[in-house]
């Protein structure tokens, strides 16, 4: 008797569910990808920004400000760039899991396959065994006759 794989809705589920992670994991990729390249053109701001060569107080003054609040941007970007990273982290984790997840119902699936093929080739060889039974009685049962 064939019976179907009670569990093919779970594999289905658990295959949207480990589909959904790999973009969850794509997505976080490039949000990373994006954040480390602010931080990168911040940096060559900043790299790049040069002093004046006035020698007044307040323009040496103003260029350090702003050499300052260029610095704490780029912490910030940097900051923000390896929270990016730690998502990007957190989100293949999750796909590691639902892989494993998914991976684990499909080898219940190939449990139940290999066991239906068992037994059909059980089935199949008790008919084959009742076949050359029945045509041997056959053959005797001509060999008695009178």
């Amino acid at each position: 008797m064939k019976r179907g794989f009670r569990l093919a809705s779970v594999l289905r589920a658990r295959q949207a569910q480990e589909d959904a992670a790999r973009g969850e994991v794509l997505r976080a990729r490039n949000r990373a990808a994006v954040a480390a390249e602010a931080a990168d053109a911040r940096d060559r701001n900043l790299a790049a920004h040069t002093l004046p060569g006035e020698d007044t107080a307040r323009a040496l003054v103003a260029a350090l400000t702003a050499r300052q609040a260029m610095a704490a941007s780029l912490a910030v970007a940097r900051q923000l760039a390896g929270l990016a990273e730690a998502t990007v982290a957190e989100r293949a984790d999750e796909l590691t899991a639902a892989a494993q997840r998914r991976r684990t119902v499909e080898k219940l699936a190939e449990r139940h396959a290999e066991q239906q093929r068992r037994q059909d080739q059980q089935a199949d060889q008790s008919a084959l065994d009742e076949l050359s039974t029945t045509d041997a009685q056959r053959s005797a049962a001509r060999e008695v006759r009178p």
